[in-house]
């Protein structure tokens, strides 16, 4: 099938495949191959046919591609409006694998997770002709939502872990990619009580998000087994300014000497509330984050804190949904893509955790 010739407005005519292969001097077949981004190519052959394409302006034309294939080569993504740094780190990771899988991502943004908007955002990938969806959304209410679509619509969702929804129809689980929020609480806790403290409050994440809730049972766990004593949960919203409020409860506990908080924001926050009532960090008190943002490193002192593997939790999402989009078109079961998929995360110790002082 000859390339369709292209015109723009001007009545000049769009590059098409051959050029592309006069330019690079290589057969129209290993410029497919380059643009469907195989590995039979050699990585010199590569870059003279992509530095081709970059001269003659080249841009596949999807819409055709399409019609002749019966695949979009286009994902879709749905994502809350949020400025917390697991969310935002997880729509670049899912940008990225899907680019890197030869795939589009289209994405469609909500204010709030619950049903109604959940569904909307889902009409309109569809509306664009996605071939799935990873929806990140850390709310039951979401992965309920989700769980109500036909079972032949690929989806994931990242952050619900264990909590996913089951789908209608016999189909088991809507696939879940997670951080196991329960390990690195269990991680933060220990490393507070190794380290000899024990009076380890907690500063959690909005009860309503599992993951809070799970890093909760987490530090819960760790202070049961160790018969040490579990204080009340202080509940923060993920900002620094609810830590540092919370923080300044916490300030006035003379026997207060370790905290494990939800995430780094709200650590942040506390930290600065401990120094405005006298209180050192670590000297007087050990203060362990989750999430590892770039900037931890660079607190005053530099958080300890639990990392989340944000590049796995992509590509692991990108993985089961490709695989359910395969076995869709086979007619096959994606082996494992039903399950849950948790990921470990890993401690990272810092200036900002120390012995408990005698």
């Amino acid at each position: 099938m000859s390339p369709t010739l292209r015109r723009d407005a001007g009545g000049r005519r769009d590059s098409v495949m051959m050029d592309v292969a006069r330019l690079a001097g290589v057969s129209h077949q290993t410029v497919s191959r380059v643009l469907n981004n195989q590995a039979n190519v050699r990585p010199e052959t590569r870059e003279r046919v992509l530095e081709a394409m970059r001269q003659l302006d080249y841009r596949r034309n999807s819409a055709a591609r399409t019609l002749v294939t019966r695949r979009s080569r286009t994902l879709g993504l749905i994502s809350f409006e949020s400025t917390l740094f697991g969310p935002a780190s997880m729509v670049y990771q899912v940008e990225q694998a899907a680019r890197e899988a030869g795939y589009f991502l289209s994405i469609a943004s909500v204010r709030s997770l619950d049903r109604r908007a959940v569904l909307d955002a889902v009409d309109r990938l569809r509306e664009q002709s996605v071939e799935g969806i990873v929806a990140i959304a850390p709310m039951p209410a979401a992965g309920e939502a989700l769980a109500e679509l036909p079972v032949n619509l690929p989806i994931v969702v990242v952050g619900l872990g264990a909590a996913a929804a089951a789908r209608p129809g016999g189909d088991g689980m809507v696939p879940s990619v997670a951080t196991d929020n329960h390990a690195g609480a269990v991680l933060a806790t220990r490393h507070l009580a190794a380290l000899g403290h024990r009076e380890i409050r907690h500063l959690s994440g909005p009860p309503d998000w599992p993951e809070a809730r799970d890093r909760v049972a987490g530090w819960r766990d760790v202070l049961t087994d160790a018969d040490l004593p579990v204080g009340p949960v202080l509940a923060g919203d993920w900002s620094s300014r609810s830590g540092y409020e919370l923080g300044r409860v916490l300030a006035r506990d003379p026997d207060l000497t370790a905290v494990f908080c939800a995430n780094d924001q709200m650590a942040l926050g506390l930290v600065r509330a401990l120094h405005e009532a006298g209180r050192r960090v670590p000297h007087d008190v050990s203060v362990v984050g989750f999430d590892d943002v770039p900037e931890a490193e660079y607190y005053l002192p530099p958080l300890t804190t639990v990392r989340q593997d944000f590049v796995g939790l992509g590509r692991q999402s990108l993985d089961h949904l490709l695989a359910q989009v395969e076995a869709r078109d086979s007619g096959a079961e994606p082996a494992g893509a039903r399950l849950p998929t948790l990921i470990a995360p890993e401690l990272v110790v810092r200036a900002s955790t120390g012995a408990l002082s005698t």
